[in-house]
């Protein structure tokens, strides 16, 4: 789940981050009312979900209420990636001497969380890897047990930082960590730390983006934000599709059959066993075709979920088929799924026949599976035919 700005400093704020003033607001009125609230210069910033707001023109600078209001009315019109802003933060403007970059996230190939750490803050991480690699420092540590100051102290040393501002910067860092590993932060991002004339050190702009799986723990902090734990944010807010496949499979315990993400195309997908759903995406797209979501089926369902599931898919514009594919082997029961998805068709009145492109998931009761699609003329393969193989098919069905 990836947080707003104004949701994520203030998360780090009550983890003792220090951040400029600043106020959300949801009108050109209320923009006008903290500009004189916070008094000289200001900052307004269009609160989307996705990157790039700068060069789209999401970020206003404002000198008075009546200037920062008549910017507001400008970012409140504007689209950013297709998005709406749901308010604007407005800030006090700070003039800094030196910006940082600092992030923890977690390293698949180490298997370790990670601190990355640079003095060359305000710009793509990215780009200073790639220029200027000495400039950045990365860190591993262990999960276990509370986060040492240690860690923060020599990944900020390791680009030669030293003195009051090692010892400053110091804490951000550790305090961000330490937010991270609490809050089940996969990323957890300041770009730019800002040094003030005075020395302090202060938090300009944040990311965090929280374990979808982990919210319900962390529902007490959501409930206090007015975020649903059920909430699928990414880079954009969740599409009406998104998130009625979320109620599907939260509404029913039994098994997965949601953590759906909608593109735009006209091969619905039902896909699952972990990786392997990632895998007979790809291969959809190598094949030509355009799948019109990413979802996850598994764990043995019950036949309602997946119904529901399939009538959801099947009822979408624009979706001509649907293909229910499966890895190499699942211990998912294959006879549930098919009477899933064939009610799933029938209730939304589609013939299963013709709706279904193909179906192939290796299971246990196979044969009984076999049969009920037998019984309705859906076309099936079995485990000898490759996961590529099948989603030729399903591709080419559409042809």
């Amino acid at each position: 789940m990836r947080f707003y700005e104004f949701e994520s400093k203030e998360i780090l704020a009550n983890a003792g981050i220090p951040i400029p003033r600043s106020m959300f607001c949801t009108s050109a009125e209320e923009v006008l009312s903290a500009a004189n609230e916070i008094e000289g210069p200001i900052v307004l910033k269009s609160q989307v979900l996705s990157g790039g707001r700068m060069k789209a023109g999401g970020i206003r600078f404002a000198t008075s209420g009546d200037e920062a209001a008549a910017a507001a009315i400008d970012i409140f019109a504007l689209s950013i990636s297709g998005n709406k802003p749901v308010g604007i933060l407005v800030e006090e403007q700070i003039e800094v001497e030196q910006e940082y970059y600092a992030a923890v996230t977690y390293d698949g190939r180490a298997k370790r969380p990670l601190v990355i750490f640079s003095d060359m803050g305000g710009i793509d991480i990215e780009q200073v890897a790639e220029d200027h690699p000495e400039h950045i420092s990365r860190t591993h540590f262990s999960a276990l047990g509370d986060f040492p100051d240690y860690v923060a102290k020599n990944a900020v040393a390791d680009v030669g930082i030293a003195g009051s501002e090692l010892n400053g910067l110091t804490r951000i860092v550790s305090g961000l960590a330490r937010l991270a590993l609490d809050k089940d932060m996969t990323l957890a991002e300041i770009n730019p730390i800002g040094r003030l004339a005075d020395g302090r050190v202060i938090a300009l702009d944040c990311h965090l983006d929280m374990e979808q799986e982990a919210t319900k723990s962390h529902k007490g902090l959501l409930d206090s934000m007015n975020i649903g734990v059920d909430e699928k944010r990414q880079a954009r807010p969740p599409t009406k599709f998104e998130q009625d496949a979320a109620f599907v499979d939260s509404a029913d315990p039994r098994g997965v059959a949601g953590n759906l993400t909608e593109f735009e195309g006209n091969l619905g997908l039902i896909i699952g066993a972990g990786g392997g759903s990632l895998t007979l995406f790809d291969a959809v797209r190598d094949a030509g075709g355009q799948p019109a979501n990413y979802c996850e089926i598994g764990g043995n369902p019950s036949v309602s979920k997946a119904a529901a599931l399939t009538k959801l898919i099947c009822e979408q514009p624009g979706i001509e088929k649907i293909a229910v594919m499966m890895n190499v082997v699942s211990n998912t029961r294959v006879d549930i799924v098919a009477r899933g998805v064939i009610k799933g068709c029938l209730d939304a009145g589609y013939d299963p026949a013709e709706k279904i492109a193909l179906f192939r998931i290796p299971g246990s009761w196979e044969e009984e599976g076999f049969a009920i699609l037998d019984k309705y003329s859906v076309k099936y393969v079995d485990r000898s035919v490759s996961m590529d193989e099948a989603a030729k098919m399903a591709v080419e069905s559409l042809r």
